[in-house]
């Protein structure tokens, strides 16, 4: 039995329940003019807790068909995002 693919990606959106959308990067060479290409992959991922919030840097694994489209787990959270400060006005 070989080894479950894990890959480290940052959550683009948690709006589902149980299920957060992370987006992975990696860099590859044009065949042709050999220039570095950033590619994007995203993966459905299920988070049973829901921990996993907008922005965050995560890291993935994959595990057997949970869904249609959704087939890797939230295995931790490497990086929490940072909550966007907000000013208070004052009302008139």
């Amino acid at each position: 039995m070989g080894k479950r693919k894990e890959f480290v990606g940052k959550v683009i959106s948690d709006k589902m329940q149980k299920t957060i959308i992370v987006q992975v990067s990696r860099l590859s060479k044009h065949p042709k003019y050999s220039r570095i290409i950033r590619k994007y992959t995203k993966f459905k991922v299920h988070d049973e807790k829901n921990l996993a919030k907008l922005g965050d840097i995560v890291r993935i694994r994959e595990c057997r068909p949970l869904s249609k489209e959704k087939h890797f787990l939230l295995k931790e959270i490497i990086k929490k995002a940072q909550a966007p400060e907000v000013e208070l006005k004052e009302g008139i």
